[in-house]
């Protein structure tokens, strides 16, 4: 049985089991974090490809079940009970990946956690909510907070996507596999808090202006969040949907040489 409140959709087709997987390309040589195994069924795909696999379940009810399954199933397996949101991903061996069909209402934080860790993954591939897959890979004039702060740290790329029906309960929304491919060299040499200070302030208030977000946010006045984009080499008029990764990181260059 399914807990509403924990976001389970159990999901048993192997094909599309199968197909998640391949997405994180897991091989022999991988060690693989899966987040909220549930009864298993990825899980058991999983560690028939990689090296050692460790299943993270918030759900005390399930982790009995796991662990008599995958100690006769699989020595490569080992069950934690854990909470994702306070996962110390350290502890992990450098280059692991992630694969997880994970609760929609954890997915902006594990995205977050994921970039931001002195630890993140190789690969992560996420079977998440279809609209939310969509926006972490937007383009300039869809772009949001996720979306820069995943983009900042990973090329992210949509994967297969998979109709509510084939989970038990069925979700009212469809689902995508979204893959967070580790950037090989960084995008961008930024102090991340004070970029996103930035990035957090343009976005603040959606509908307007960037120049108004920014003078409101920073306590700038408008004729300097103006000169703020003349020299960051964008019209006065846009909006913070609207600029690309190379964008916010100008505005952030001019917003430096303005407080030196």
């Amino acid at each position: 049985m399914t807990k509403k409140s924990l976001g389970q959709h159990w999901l048993d087709d192997d094909g599309i089991l199968t197909a998640i997987v391949d997405a994180a390309s897991v091989s022999q040589a991988d060690y693989v974090l899966e987040v909220g195994p549930g009864k298993g069924t990825l899980t058991r795909h999983i560690a028939r490809r990689a090296q050692h696999v460790m299943a993270l379940e918030f759900d005390q009810d399930l982790i009995p079940h796991l662990q008599r399954t995958f100690a006769a199933e699989a020595q490569n397996v080992s069950i934690r009970e854990g909470d994702i949101r306070t996962f110390d991903f350290t502890q992990l061996p450098q280059d692991y990946k992630v694969v997880a069909n994970i609760p929609y209402y954890l997915t902006s934080h594990l995205v977050r956690s994921l970039s931001e860790s002195e630890n993140p993954p190789s690969v992560a591939a996420l079977l998440i909510q279809k609209e939310v897959a969509e926006r972490i890979c937007a383009q300039p004039g869809q772009m949001s907070i996720l979306a820069v702060a995943a983009q900042l740290h990973f090329e992210c790329t949509l994967d297969i996507e998979v109709p509510a029906q084939y989970f038990t309960p069925p979700p009212k929304v469809d689902s995508q596999v979204v893959v967070l491919t580790r950037r090989r060299e960084q995008l961008f040499e930024v102090d991340e808090p004070e970029f996103f200070r930035l990035v957090k302030a343009g976005f603040s208030e959606k509908r307007k202006k960037l120049t108004n977000a920014l003078s409101s946010s920073l306590g700038l006045q408008k004729s300097e969040a103006e000169s703020l984009l003349d020299v960051a080499g964008l019209p006065r008029h846009a909006r913070a949907q609207e600029l690309s990764m190379r964008d916010w990181f100008e505005v952030y260059c001019a917003y430096g040489i303005r407080s030196t």
